[in-house]
């Protein structure tokens, strides 16, 4: 009799805030907060998903909790014991990020408690990612070069004035000249350089803006299109022709199908097709416009260049990027759910095509399942008997498979690998 595979010994936790029957191993931090909303979300019980982050954690494979821990994971099959480990290292990373960002705010004293809070009720890496953004240390960008002119007063002058009736922009702008500056890259020549500085400034603060950004995803997510254009002079090559279909492709982002999605990316990762993940246009600069270019004064225009500027610059390829990435997982695990499909219905496929069929599957200590199929498949009958020893066990399993045998006039009997 072959022994069944051994989770390997790990040395005990320190303190955990779950009950016995939910606690894990220090790598997954796995905590009750995180038990229960996996419970939630999959529909199962809090203690089967203890019971499952336990068994992982002790280095247990998925394919052996399916098989052998069914008493301890309360029947979990393997798609819903995957399902648990896919959340939990999703909610480990969030964790790990969040404890990276909160270290950063606090190590440059720049932590609140309105910043903490809004920390921590975060409950995705994008919303974390928008909380962030104001503060993340920044490379040298325009609006960083416009700080080191010194224009930010300006740009704080225009954001605090727009509902005043006649602000006087020009004389304000002009309070930042310094055209005969020692070096060159910090000069400010005149208004209009000064202005477009504080622009650069406004459109950065709006771009690091969580509901802006929030907003923008939603856009996105409900309007935005997938186009897909043959690169210039690629269209005559014989290997771009499997792509022909998508020379000049258009298709709304939340309806296209994965496959398409993944022929599109793989012709742009060829060098043959060229693909944007867009809103329309206007609807989206009109809504970064509406969100912070209000008042109707001199210095609303001002605002509403900026907004245009971040949007085209900033935010709109910060979303594209944002979608790209997420429209590829989301193709990639529709892909495979696919193939899972597709492969299963090959290996459930009779071998022996439309038979009647005795299924046993070898078991000592919990005895030998059997199960009698019709020639489409269907369940007919199923009982446990035992092999082992002698006498009134041994005998009916004899019989048993005898009378199934003539009862339903098998035509084909199926025996386990010899695993039991």
């Amino acid at each position: 009799m072959r022994s069944l595979p051994q989770t390997s010994a790990r040395p005990p936790c320190g303190p955990r805030n779950l009950s016995p029957t939910m606690s894990a191993a220090s790598e997954l931090n796995i905590n009750v907060t995180h038990v229960e909303r996996i419970a939630r979300e999959l529909g199962v019980k809090a203690i089967q998903v203890g019971a499952t982050a336990k068994l992982l954690a002790d280095g247990a494979t998925v394919p052996f909790i399916s098989r052998y821990r069914k008493e301890a994971t309360g029947m979990l099959d393997e798609v819903q014991i995957l399902a648990v480990k896919d959340r939990l290292e999703q909610l480990v990373a969030l964790d790990d990020r969040r404890a990276s960002i909160v270290k950063s705010l606090e190590e440059r004293k720049l932590m609140t408690d309105v910043l903490r809070a809004k920390i921590e009720k975060a409950e995705t890496l994008n919303t974390l990612e928008d909380i962030f953004a104001p503060f993340r240390p920044k490379r040298r960008t325009r609006a960083t070069i416009a700080k080191e002119k010194g224009l930010e007063p300006l740009a704080d002058f225009i954001e605090a004035n727009l509902a005043t009736p006649a602000p006087d922009l020009a004389t304000e702008a002009a309070k930042f000249l310094n055209p005969d500056h020692e070096n060159e890259e910090l000069r400010v020549k005149d208004a209009a350089d000064a202005l477009a500085g504080a622009r650069d400034i406004i459109a950065e603060r709006i771009s690091d803006n969580a509901e802006a950004r929030a907003a923008l995803r939603k856009l996105f997510a409900e309007q935005a299109t997938v186009l897909s254009k043959v690169m210039f002079g690629k269209e005559t090559e014989a290997d771009a022709q499997k792509f022909r279909d998508y020379f000049d492709w258009t298709e709304p982002l939340k309806s296209i199908p994965s496959h398409r999605m993944l022929a599109i990316r793989r012709g742009e990762k060829e060098g043959f097709l060229l693909m944007r993940i867009q809103p329309p246009e206007e609807a989206a600069t009109q809504l970064v416009t509406h969100m912070f270019a209000k008042g109707g004064n001199t210095l609303t225009e001002q605002m509403k260049l900026a907004c245009a500027d971040c949007y085209k610059r900033l935010l709109g390829p910060s979303m594209e990027t944002e979608f790209r990435l997420e429209s590829k997982k989301k193709a990639d695990a529709e892909a495979v759910k696919v193939f899972a499909d597709n492969l299963r219905e090959l290996l459930m496929a009779a071998p022996l095509g439309q038979k009647r069929l005795l299924g046993i599957d070898p078991g000592f200590r919990t005895g030998c399942k059997t199960v009698v199929l019709d020639a489409q498949g269907q369940l007919l009958f199923n009982d446990v008997i035992y092999l082992l020893g002698e006498g009134n066990s041994l005998m009916h399993a004899k019989t048993l498979v005898l009378n199934l045998v003539e009862r339903f006039k098998i035509e084909a009997i199926a025996i386990g690998n010899g695993t039991a």
